[in-house]
């Protein structure tokens, strides 16, 4: 460094360009440090078109640009991602174009369970941005199922434990275990065909499931992966049936515990949780009983004293009623004896033979001036009738046909004609 650094004279400094110096300290780190592992989180983590990626190491004190070229990637190596704690193998040098130094990478293991911690968060971050795990779309479990499905390893000490509480606490409830494999390739698959194929049973003719239960009992991070993977949290979020994650211990969380719609943190706990308690159910229903027997005593105790309450107004109305009927009959009575009915009477027909007298005497008069009027008539149509004109010695000439001939020129020779006198009728002819 001294050599390729050194001032011509005490003078006259050497005076480098960029480039120069740059590739200076570039010689320096790569001659000095040389190749070297480095352990830290990877953030700002970015993949190029070309393959090539990008990344800082970081640490609570310092940072550390690294880069990956593609033609340096061994496949098999861990995946890199923001929040990884990784162990890396490479080469410290100077990208002269920005003038900073960075790591050179050859390959990436995951420090200790980085790798795990980080896909973990990366998965749930996704899903929660997705709103896979919203508590909006969660719902409540039945408060008495009848029927729940236990979607876990057939051998496994959880189905055990669950049986034995489920036994013990809800002896009346419907069982049906599922069996699934929990763990290895393949497992998150066999999950999720699972809670697809139990929320399928009603329609296939078999009996619906009130609740899901899908877990196992503890064990490492990478045992419990299955149940970090996708493709369950998706089958989960797509049941029609409530389900409860059980996986694990208290400590452990997995993904299928945020998208459940209730996380229990043993399987043991969810069996308490799922089955209600007979002899609390028990209790309950007695105090329940007990409740409705002082309700109904209540309310008998309440109608039966509206009831007096309603026969008492109702006396009380007859009576009023009664006692106003009685008061109105006295009036009326009394009102009827002031008056004298046959007083009345009396003096009714009295006026009735005083209207008839006067009718009989009316009736009487103007008969007799209608009798004189029809005789004065009758006199009037006598002196105007034919009798008493053919008396005066006229005559009256008829045709066969009753009509009268009233001229002389209207008479027809041959015609036979009827003349009537006043003692008979004499027949002619026409000539």
């Amino acid at each position: 460094m001294s050599d390729t650094l050194a001032l011509e004279s005490s003078d006259q400094p050497r005076v480098f360009s960029v480039s120069e110096i740059t590739r200076a300290v570039r010689g320096v780190l790569e001659d000095a440090i040389g190749e070297v592992w480095v352990e830290g989180e990877v953030s700002n983590y970015r993949k190029q078109a070309s393959g090539h990626q990008y990344f800082t190491l970081k640490d609570a004190g310092a940072q550390l640009s690294c880069v990956l070229f593609a033609r340096g990637v061994w496949r098999k190596q861990a995946a890199l991602a923001d929040g990884m704690q990784v162990r890396v193998r490479g080469k410290l040098t100077v990208y002269e174009a920005r003038g900073q130094y960075q790591l050179n990478v050859q390959s990436v293991e995951a420090a200790g369970a980085g790798l795990l911690q980080a896909k973990f968060e990366a998965l749930k971050r996704r899903l929660h941005a997705e709103g896979l795990f919203d508590e909006a779309r969660k719902r409540e479990l039945p408060r008495f199922p009848a029927t729940v499905a236990l979607i876990t390893s057939p051998t496994g000490a959880a189905l055990r434990d669950m049986l034995n509480i489920f036994t013990r606490r809800a002896p009346w409830l419907r069982l049906i275990v599922v069996p699934v494999r929990v763990q290895g390739d393949g497992s998150a698959e066999e999950i999720a065909a699972a809670l697809a194929e139990v929320n399928a049973w009603e329609a296939n003719g078999l009996p619906r499931a009130d609740v899901i239960i899908v877990g196992r009992g503890g064990g490492s991070a990478e045992d419990l992966w299955e149940f970090n993977e996708e493709i369950v949290a998706r089958a989960v979020v797509a049941s029609a049936i409530p389900v409860v994650s059980a996986v694990g211990h208290e400590i452990d969380f997995t993904i299928c515990d945020f998208a459940a719609d209730l996380r229990a943190p043993t399987p043991s706990a969810a069996a308490e949780i799922v089955a209600p308690d007979g002899t609390d159910l028990a209790r309950h229903l007695h105090q329940l009983g007990a409740r409705v027997e002082r309700e109904t005593r209540s309310q008998l105790d309440a109608a039966s004293q509206q009831l007096d309450l309603a026969v008492e107004g109702l006396s009380r109305g007859v009576r009023d009623r009664l006692a106003e009927l009685r008061a109105w009959l006295a009036e009326r009575a009394a009102s009827l004896r002031e008056h004298r009915p046959d007083q009345v009477l009396r003096l009714r027909r009295q006026e009735l033979a005083t209207l008839a007298e006067q009718l009989a005497r009316r009736f009487g008069t103007a008969f007799e001036l209608r009798r004189a009027r029809l005789a004065r008539a009758a006199e009037h149509l006598r002196l105007l009738s034919p009798d008493a004109t053919l008396g005066r010695g006229y005559s009256i000439t008829t045709r066969p046909d009753g009509s009268v001939l009233t001229s002389a020129s209207a008479a027809q020779a041959g015609e036979r004609l009827l003349t009537r006198l006043a003692d008979g009728e004499v027949a002619s002819r026409v000539e």
